[in-house]
């Protein structure tokens, strides 16, 4: 039976995570070089489009569709066949609104992996990725522990998408570093922040989103809506304190994109917790979440690895620590469903631990060939000239300020008769 008010929350938590993909552009654009920033929203917003379409033809239902093997669903919903009006299984919302609010997962997933090629990466190339991505990689992560698939069959728990969403996309992204390589610039100087209030402003919009992400995530108003809820204000707030505290120490003060990013991995820490643990626990796992975390990010730039935007750290790391953590600390008290080992339910941390084995393994393999067949017919780079002028130029033919590191370089011909004139000159002179 269809509720009101549950449906009523549920076109919000929807339009709160949609939101979050021109959020996250706005993150990631500060974060480039301001030669790149237009390039980097546009991998962030044609995610709509892109991903929308995969979803409707077969994404959603390859994830919510029967599974036979619990590896993959079949095409029973493809193009919404057999997805209206009637209450979606287990929830009292319709239809067609779980399948709107699946595709905002899916969208902004697929847009975080461009974190990690930016600057050097080809529109069209990015776009094709993308495209099978969003039909080969996310919606099998999806069916695994949302979809009936292999992991939900033993009792994994991933409220709203440690699994799919943070380890999908920061293996998945550390994959693409690999296969496109690293910017000509890394390494040999420092690659800075171009606007660090778009950053701050891009985490704030985040989380807020967030709260749509985790507390949609149960679905309707109840409970688990009111945990998950409470456990996103707590569990940023516990990263954020903790990745401060660190940075006074190391560096002697806090930074904004420090605090930006503690906010934006915190979320990610809790997004699989949510509605799993308590919100003592949650305080618990936002300081924990901050030391891989922070270590990780701190260390890449000394390796060769560029993997820009550092989706592997935030969102990887910050997923897989998440996922651990509900094996250790759910609790039935609180989510009415089922313990984790410190409460008496050793196996539960047990299957935890194998999602979280499972996943970056799959994601990072599935990235990885899909780059190199899109790099068989595509190239994947823009060449080394295109890179210093910088990809706004480039692949879209804009800039985003009108003076900066882009800016267009034209050679001006003079009027023709202007040359005309000179010819004549040239040739009086000569006859002299």
């Amino acid at each position: 039976m269809i509720r009101g008010g549950d449906s009523a929350w549920m076109l919000m938590a929807t339009a709160l995570v949609l939101m979050m993909t021109p959020a996250l552009g706005l993150f990631y654009g500060g974060l480039v070089r301001a030669k790149s920033i237009l390039n980097t929203f546009m991998m962030s917003l044609v995610a709509f489009g892109v991903v929308t379409i995969t979803w409707v033809l077969a994404g959603y239902s390859l994830a919510f569709g029967h599974s036979s093997n619990g590896f993959i669903g079949s095409l029973h919903f493809a193009l919404l066949q057999h997805v209206g009006f009637g209450a979606q299984p287990g929830t009292h919302i319709p239809q067609l609104l779980f399948f709107a609010f699946q595709a905002s997962f899916a969208i902004i997933t697929a847009a975080l992996i461009s974190g990690a090629v930016v600057e050097r990466i080809r529109f069209g190339a990015f776009v094709a990725f993308i495209a099978l991505w969003s039909l080969l990689v996310y919606p099998v992560l999806a069916h695994w522990v949302w979809g009936g698939g292999w992991l939900s069959q033993h009792g994994v728990m991933d409220f709203a998408g440690g699994v799919p969403v943070e380890m999908g996309s920061g293996f998945s992204a550390l994959a693409a570093a690999f296969v496109v390589g690293k910017r000509r610039d890394h390494g040999r100087q420092a690659l800075l922040p171009h606007n660090v209030a778009y950053v701050v402003l891009g985490a704030g919009l985040l989380w807020f989103g967030w709260f749509g992400f985790n507390a949609g995530s149960a679905f309707g108003i109840n409970h688990q809506t009111i945990l998950a809820f409470v456990n996103t204000l707590l569990c940023p707030a516990a990263t954020l304190a903790v990745w401060m505290a660190i940075e006074a120490k190391v560096n002697g003060r806090p930074t904004a994109v420090g605090a930006a990013t503690a906010i934006v991995v915190g979320c990610v820490g809790i997004t699989p917790a949510a509605g799993w643990i308590s919100p003592a626990a949650s305080l618990l796992l936002g300081a924990v979440a901050a030391l891989p975390s922070y270590a990780v990010i701190q260390w890449r730039p000394k390796t060769r690895i560029d993997e820009s935007l550092d989706v592997f750290g935030a969102h990887g790391l910050a997923g897989f620590t998440g996922i651990l953590f509900i094996g250790f600390f759910a609790q039935r008290g609180w989510n009415g469903v089922g313990d984790g080992a410190l409460f008496g339910h050793v196996a539960q941390l047990g299957w935890q631990a194998v999602a979280d084995l499972a996943t970056p393994l799959y994601a990072f393999a599935g990235t990885f060939v899909l780059l190199k067949l899109v790099g068989l017919v595509l190239p994947l780079r823009v060449s080394e000239t295109e890179e210093a002028i910088g990809v706004d130029v480039t692949q879209h033919g804009e800039e985003a300020y009108s003076t900066g590191e882009g800016a267009i370089l034209v050679k001006v011909e003079p009027p023709r008769e202007h040359k005309l004139r000179g010819a004549a000159a040239k040739k009086a002179g000569a006859a002299l």
